[in-house]
């Protein structure tokens, strides 16, 4: 039952200001990599993969107080369960700005985010907030299509700081095409990564 769901989440799941939040993920394979982090910290996640589920989500939060649901790719997880912690990344400033330009000429329009993150985490990901992803899946059930038009969806890169890869980068530059790499490979795990970009990968 959803009491007993709470029950179950309630110690490692709680944010500072005393806020249940629900993790969840809508296609397990190619979510595998955000769900595997999620459960080296031992959090919970569901799998919410039917058409119907973003309403069900919806009916659930205006239900229940203080309590949201997640999906386990919308940020990283210090700001999906936000338990007032605050992680140092190890880059100096002047690094991270090395490292912020070095991926936004990849990036484009979307933000580059430096964050400190484990070093046993991916050194790069793709998230993509929230609330534009529902207003997407929302968009896309009452048959109004794609939100952005024939734009590409708009999402945040987020570079882990303190890994070893991304700190190579802060000292050499971008050697051997690396930083495409990392940023390719994050493209891919969304499944976002095609057309010539995918045969370039490849080859």
């Amino acid at each position: 039952t959803i009491e007993e769901y709470k029950e179950k989440i309630a110690i490692n799941q709680t944010d500072k200001d005393g806020n249940l939040v629900g993790l969840y993920a809508s296609d397990k394979d190619k979510q595998d990599a955000y769900i595997t982090s999620a459960k080296k910290r031992e959090f919970d996640v569901v799998l919410f993969s039917d058409v119907l589920d973003s309403h069900f989500i919806n009916a659930i939060e205006s239900k229940i107080e203080k309590f949201s649901f997640k999906r386990v790719d919308a940020d990283t997880f210090d700001k999906l369960v936000d338990k007032g912690l605050k992680s140092e990344v190890v880059l100096l400033e002047d690094d991270k700005k090395k490292v912020e330009e070095a991926f936004k000429e990849f990036a484009g329009t979307n933000i580059v985010q430096i964050e400190a993150l484990p070093v046993d985490e991916t050194p790069v990901s793709i998230v993509m907030p929230e609330f534009m992803r529902r207003y997407a899946d929302m968009s896309k059930l009452n048959g109004q299509g794609n939100m952005f038009g024939n734009m590409p969806p708009m999402f945040n890169l987020v570079v882990n700081g303190n890994h070893p890869l991304v700190n190579k980068i802060a000292q050499e530059g971008n050697q051997n095409g690396l930083v495409k790499q990392l940023y390719d490979l994050a493209l891919l795990s969304q499944g976002m990564l095609n057309g010539n970009d995918l045969t370039q990968f490849i080859e």
